[in-house]
């Protein structure tokens, strides 16, 4: 039915679609993003910067069922009721493709306002795990090049020396099943281990998260160091990768990925800057990755599957922005925009925009002053996940963001100013009006960047 509203659209006869991907990079947060984005549009109290709703033309919103039958809803009440129920809790992550529409009810502007009736928009939001965006990349890489890459950012990494052990233990000369499920399972617990510590860059995606696919062959495959070449072990591993690529990751951005209109990708940034300053290279080298993707135009098979399909916005949102004071917010948007500078200057994005913003999807804290070695700081204070309350002053940002990617690209493997802390809090304690969604920090501005300009 998603490919029937398309036609239908194109020839004039539907109210008009804006399809947006939520993606994020991992613990950034989409399930609560889209969750706290659909509440507050329902109930706009809190939405004053987006400007339909400041001004009335958002009349109504209404949830209706979603356009495509084979895909899963987005979970919306169950989440909301997670996270704004009488024991607050964060609900669970992403971990397929699911929909969710939302209808908008629009008076237009402008000096025709009122010879015109109100217009109905439809705004589907597609949720998907930001670990299979970065599979965008593998897509115009051969096996050979993919393992080099691979080998080459590994060092450091947690699990690493185990997958390399396995390696050595393997007959390369004759492939065999059960080895390369060996294998496959070291470098699968690799790829866990080294995102739960930070880092951004692990690919193959799926291998986060198989669903279906777990114990396929698709799925049995690792990159492979160079003096590997030519052996029966080689050949196997790269006709799998080749099938990943065509089995797997295509027909994924053929069906969903290819006929998004708008893509909002939510980021960890503090998550990055605590885990050290290579979590941050590496955040940075993703982010660059997934801009040169989505640029309309490029050569290649995404060019293709796109056709003049146009991904109009891009926001790059660095979330938690609750666990900083908010004169710290400014400095996170700014190190945030330093991540995207490289990658924005030089992809042509055919008139695309894109931006980068600071937000809390549910806020968490209260800000307050406290007092350390004679020293006032600006902290904020919130519930832990053990039901603690705690005041909480994480270090000082950068004011210049080059201070901190600077050591991020030498490859220190600490920071020389000091560390920076962070902390997980707990949902707040639910405390909504009559009219309000949940309390979130700029996630009505996320809103006016992404589809402000189409009601």
């Amino acid at each position: 039915m998603g490919i029937a509203d398309d036609l239908m659209q194109g020839l004039g006869i539907s109210d008009p679609v804006i399809r947006l991907g939520v993606t994020g990079l991992s613990r950034a947060g989409k399930t609560v993003f889209i969750t706290s984005l659909v509440a507050n549009l329902l109930d706009r109290g809190r939405m004053s910067a987006l400007r339909a709703a400041a001004d009335g033309s958002l009349k109504t919103a209404w949830l209706q069922p979603q356009p495509d039958d084979t895909i899963p809803r987005f979970d919306f009440e169950r989440h909301l009721a997670a996270m704004t129920g009488p024991d607050p809790h964060w609900p669970e992550g992403t971990r397929h493709v699911s929909q969710l529409r939302l209808s908008l009810r629009v008076q237009p502007r402008g000096l025709l306002a009122g010879w015109r009736g109100q217009q109905v928009l439809h705004l589907d939001i597609v949720d998907y795990p930001g670990e299979w965006l970065l599979d965008l990349r593998l897509m115009d890489k051969e096996f050979d090049a993919w393992s080099d890459e691979v080998f080459q950012r590994m060092e450091g990494r947690p699990a690493a020396d185990e997958f390399r052990a396995a390696l050595a233990a393997t007959n390369r000369d004759k492939f065999d099943e059960t080895a390369a499920q060996t294998l496959a399972a070291a470098y699968t617990k690799h790829l866990h281990v080294a995102r739960e510590a930070g880092w951004s860059d692990c690919t193959p995606g799926r291998f986060l998260m198989p669903g279906e696919l777990e114990g396929s062959p698709a799925l049995t495959f690792t990159p492979l160091p160079s003096d590997f070449r030519d052996t029966a072990l080689w050949r196997e591993f790269a006709r799998r990768f080749g099938a990943y690529k065509s089995r797997v990751v295509k027909p994924f951005f053929r069906d969903h990925f290819a006929r998004i209109d708008r893509q909002v990708v939510l980021m960890d940034v503090l998550g990055a800057i605590h885990a050290g300053p290579q979590a941050v290279e590496d955040m940075r080298r993703a982010m660059a990755d997934i801009l040169t993707a989505f640029r309309p135009g490029r050569s290649g098979w995404l060019s293709q599957l796109l056709g003049t399909r146009r991904v109009g916005r891009i926001l790059f949102a660095a979330t938690k922005a609750d666990h900083l004071h908010h004169i710290q917010h400014p400095r996170l948007t700014a190190i945030t925009g330093a991540m995207l500078r490289d990658a924005r200057d030089r992809a042509d994005f055919s008139g695309a925009r894109t931006e980068a913003m600071s937000i809390a999807s549910l806020r968490t804290t209260t800000e307050e002053t406290i007092r350390q070695d004679g020293a006032e700081l600006p902290a904020v204070r919130g519930t832990l996940m053990d039901g603690r309350q705690a005041a909480f002053y994480p270090g000082e940002l950068p004011s210049n963001p080059a201070e901190l990617l600077a050591h991020a690209r030498q490859g220190a493997d600490r920071w020389l100013d000091g560390d920076y802390a962070i902390m997980d809090f707990a949902p707040a304690p639910n405390t909504l009006r009559a009219g309000d969604g949940p309390p979130h920090i700029r996630l009505d501005r996320a809103a006016e960047f992404l589809f402000g300009d189409q009601i």
